[in-house]
């Protein structure tokens, strides 16, 4: 199995330090006693030629800390770590990256009701599926990590495929105030773009009443496979649907060099939101960051 990399860039600068890697000459062990009073080695080269690697400015120690070391005395190896593991020599461990992870398979939640009987949840049917229209803010639905976009296949036990929007707010509205249970996908519309500001503080990308406009030529939002016609639904695993331009701006500039972006295709998310007021988008949306 192939290693897999958040973005183009990790990919790259990954393939940089394998190939200086081969050409670097072996570092002679030390005995045991000597081993352990020096500094841990470092498995790649100085890395100093890549500070202006793709625009970025890149540490050589930053990344070389980002990368998985390997036991000195293997015969090996670089590539024996590798397979199947995710590597981020320039992404690191992000915290963006984490919360946005759109996980595969199918989860169980318990859901439970107000002391109004709300739940804090909207369902949308679509193409004989059920969907998370709206995640209200601090109400059971966000409090048990639902998202919008995760699909709903069960509820309390009773399959949702074929269901109308108004058959599954029934079932929720009949449900125990207790406990429902759902199993939940997540987020089968939703991809997620992983890429890097440059030197300017920008990715390449401009938006417009939160869709995706324009990809500058050349930058990590064109290499990393960003595309127009598709909605921002989260920055770095926060919700930013329904909020302003300004606003979700703001929410890039304080996301760090390593930025992760939900999308999702514009003619999708208009299924979506059909028949939800901007208003209420903006003001009960659950825009909070949530935990990893």
């Amino acid at each position: 199995m192939a290693a897999l990399y958040p973005s183009l860039e990790d990919l790259k600068v990954d393939q940089t330090i394998q190939a200086q890697a081969r050409v670097a000459p072996r570092m002679p062990f030390l005995p045991i006693q000597e081993r352990a009073a020096s500094q841990p080695s470092v498995l790649y080269p100085n890395l100093a030629e890549l500070e202006n690697y793709m625009g970025l400015s890149l540490s050589s120690q930053e990344v070389q800390q980002n990368l998985p070391q390997i036991l000195e005395g293997t015969s090996v190896g670089i590539h024996l770590l590798r397979d199947g593991q995710v590597l981020a020599p320039v992404s690191g461990n992000s915290l963006g990256t984490r919360r946005a992870e759109i996980k595969p398979g199918v989860r169980e939640i318990h859901l439970c009701k107000d002391e109004r009987g709300k739940t804090g949840l909207r369902l949308r049917a679509i193409d004989k599926g059920l969907f998370v229209q709206l995640v209200q803010a601090s109400t059971p639905a966000s409090l048990v990590g639902l998202r919008f976009g995760d699909q709903i296949l069960q509820i309390d036990g009773r399959d949702c495929a074929g269901w109308s929007t108004d058959k599954a707010h029934r079932a929720v509205k009949k449900a125990s105030a207790e406990k429902i249970v759902m199993v939940v996908r997540d987020r089968p519309f939703q991809r997620t773009v992983t890429m890097h500001k440059d030197s300017t503080g920008h990715a390449g990308f401009v938006i417009k009443k939160g869709k995706v406009v324009s990809v500058v030529k050349g930058s990590s939002a064109a290499r990393n496979g960003l595309l127009t016609n598709h909605y921002l639904c989260e920055v770095n695993g926060q919700n930013v649907i329904g909020l302003k331009d300004k606003d979700v701006r703001e929410i890039l500039a304080m996301a760090g060099n390593v930025v992760t972006l939900t999308v999702i295709p514009t003619v999708i998310y208009e299924h979506m939101i059909k028949k939800l007021s901007p208003t209420l988008l903006h003001h009960t949306m659950d825009h909070s960051i949530p935990d990893v």
